[in-house]
C-alpha cells in the first residue's frame, strides 16, 4: 500500500475512478445476479412450478456467483481489478442472454447458474479499490462500492413495469423478446456497454498487489479462524441479504395477497438501507471501530427477527366462565414492512464492518480473505432459500423464514461475543479468575 501523502494525491482521480465506475458495474452485476427475485413469479406462473422449484431457481444462480469468489479475488490481486472485471461483465451478458431464449425449466435451471457467474464481482471489486485506497479510508471506500447491493432493487422497480408493457410476442419478430423475457435480453445488453465503459475509463496502470506472489503464499492466512468467523458473520448480513431480497417478493404476493409490483416496491424498502447504508458502515468502522458496529448490527437483526418469527394467532385460557382469548397477535404488512426495513439497516452497515475487519488485518491478502469470506457469506444466500421454502413446508408457517434468520444470528452473536471476551481476558490476565474484584461496592 502506498503511504507517500504527494503520491497518495496524485492517484486520487484514478481513485475515483476506479472506485466509480466499479461500483456501477457491480451494481448492474448485482441485478442480473438477483434478477430472478422479480422474474421468478411470471416464470412460475408460465412453466408452473411449485414454491421449492422456484426458490432453487435462484439458488443455483447465488450458488455460481459463490464458487469462484475466491479465485476472483486472487485473480484480481495478480492481474489487476480492470482486467478482471471486463472480463466478468462480457463472459455474464452471453448466459443473460440465453435466460431470455430458455423454453424449459431445466434449461432454466442451467442458464440461471450460469448467469449466477456476475455475483463474484464482489470479490474483484473489494480486492481493487482495496489496493487502490490507503488504509485509512478503506471502510468508506469499501463501503461506497458495496452499496451496489441496491442492484438487487433494479429488477424489482423497472421489472413490473417493462413486463407489463412489453408486448409478449416482443418486437421484431422476436428477435426482442417480450414478457419477462425482455429483462435479461436488456440485461445482456447493459453488460457488453458497461465492460467498454469500465476497460476504457479507468486506469491502464493498475495496481497488482499480489503481482508475483506464489498462491500457496496467497491462500495462507485462509488457515486462521478468524477468517471463518468472519464469514460466518457475512452469512448473516449479506448471504440472508441476498436470500431475503429473492424471497420475499414471493412471501408479500403469498402471504399478504399483494399484487406483484407493490411486493417489488416494499422489498425495496429492504434493499434499499441494506445496500445504501453500507457507506455509513464504513465510515463508522473507521472511526468507531468495526466491532462495536457488529454489536448494533446483530442486535438489530435479532430485536426484528425475534418479531418477524412470532405466528399469528391468540393464547386460549380456560376459565370458569369459559374459554377466553388472550394475547392475539396479527402481523400486517406496514408492521412486516417496518422490520423488515430495520432488518435491512442492521445488514447495511453490518456488511462494511466485516469488509472493514478483513484489511486491518490482513493488508496484503484482501483478494484472498476476502474473496473466502465473500464466497462462504454468499453461499449462505444459496442454502437459506431452499431452507425457507422446506422449513415453510414442513410447519406449514411462513414465519419460518424470520426464526432460521433468528438462529442463524444468535450463533454468529454468541461466536463473537465469546471472542471478545477471551480477548479481552487475554489483554487483562491478571484479572482472568476474578469475579469479585476487590473494592467492589454492594
Amino acid at each position: 500500500m502506498v503511504h507517500d501523502p504527494a503520491q497518495l494525491e496524485r492517484e486520487k482521480p484514478d481513485r475515483l475512478r476506479v472506485l466509480w465506475l466499479s461500483t456501477l458495474a457491480f451494481t448492474l452485476m448485482f441485478a442480473v445476479w438477483l434478477m430472478f427475485g422479480v422474474l421468478g413469479v411470471p416464470i412460475r406462473k408460465e412453466f408452473g412450478l411449485t414454491d421449492v422449484q422456484l426458490s432453487w431457481l435462484s439458488a443455483v444462480a447465488i450458488l455460481n456467483g459463490s464458487l469462484w469468489r475466491l479465485l476472483a479475488g486472487i485473480f484480481a490481486d495478480r492481474y489487476g481489478g480492470r482486467l478482471v472485471f471486463t472480463l466478468m461483465l462480457f463472459f455474464t451478458a452471453i448466459p443473460a442472454y440465453l435466460v431470455s431464449r430458455a423454453g424449459s425449466y431445466e434449461e432454466l435451471l442451467l442458464y440461471a447458474f450460469l448467469v449466477g457467474f456476475a455475483g463474484n464481482s464482489f470479490s474483484v471489486g473489494i480486492a481493487w479499490n482495496s489496493a487502490w485506497f490507503p488504509k485509512e479510508q478503506q471502510g468508506f471506500a469499501l463501503g461506497v462500492f458495496g452499496a451496489g447491493n441496491v442492484g438487487a432493487s433494479v429488477t424489482k422497480f423497472i421489472g413490473p413495469a417493462l413486463i407489463a408493457s412489453i408486448p409478449p410476442a416482443g418486437y421484431l419478430g422476436g428477435l426482442i423478446p417480450g414478457g419477462w423475457r425482455f429483462i435479461p435480453f436488456l440485461y445482456s445488453i447493459l453488460l457488453v456497454l458497461m465492460g467498454l465503459v469500465l476497460w476504457f475509463g479507468t486506469p491502464r496502470q493498475d495496481k497488482r498487489p499480489g503481482q508475483g506472489r506464489p498462491l500457496l503464499a496467497m491462500l495462507r492466512p485462509l488457515r486462521y479462524v478468524r477468517v471463518w468467523r468472519f464469514s460466518l458473520y457475512y452469512v448473516v448480513v449479506f448471504g440472508a441479504y441476498v436470500a431475503l431480497s429473492s424471497w420475499l417478493p414471493k412471501y408479500y404476493v403469498d402471504v399478504f395477497g399483494l399484487p406483484l409490483h407493490e411486493a417489488a416496491l416494499l422489498t425495496a424498502l429492504f434493499i434499499f438501507p441494506a445496500s445504501l447504508l453500507r457507506p455509513v458502515g464504513g465510515y463508522f468502522s473507521d472511526h468507531l471501530g468495526a466491532r462495536r458496529v457488529m454489536y448494533w448490527t446483530f442486535g438489530i437483526i435479532l430485536l426484528a427477527s425475534g418479531v418477524l418469527m412470532m405466528p399469528e394467532g391468540h393464547i386460549v385460557l380456560y376459565t370458569k366462565e369459559g374459554t377466553k382469548e388472550v394475547m392475539r397477535f396479527t402481523m400486517n404488512v406496514w408492521l412486516f414492512t417496518l422490520l423488515v426495513f430495520l432488518i435491512g439497516v442492521g445488514m447495511g452497515i453490518g456488511k462494511a464492518a466485516v469488509y472493514k475487519h478483513i484489511p486491518t488485518y490482513f493488508p496484503q491478502d484482501v483478494g484472498a480473505v476476502g474473496g473466502l469470506v465473500g464466497m462462504l457469506g454468499a453461499l449462505g444466500g444459496f442454502f437459506l432459500p431452499p431452507l425457507f421454502a422446506y422449513t415453510q413446508a414442513w410447519t406449514g408457517l411462513p414465519q419460518t423464514t424470520f426464526f432460521v434468520l433468528f438462529l442463524l444470528t444468535a450463533l454468529a452473536f454468541l461466536w463473537m461475543h465469546l471472542t471478545v471476551i477471551k480477548l479481552l481476558q487475554e489483554e487483562a490476565k491478571h484479572l482472568r479468575h476474578e469475579f469479585e474484584l476487590k473494592g467492589d461496592r454492594p
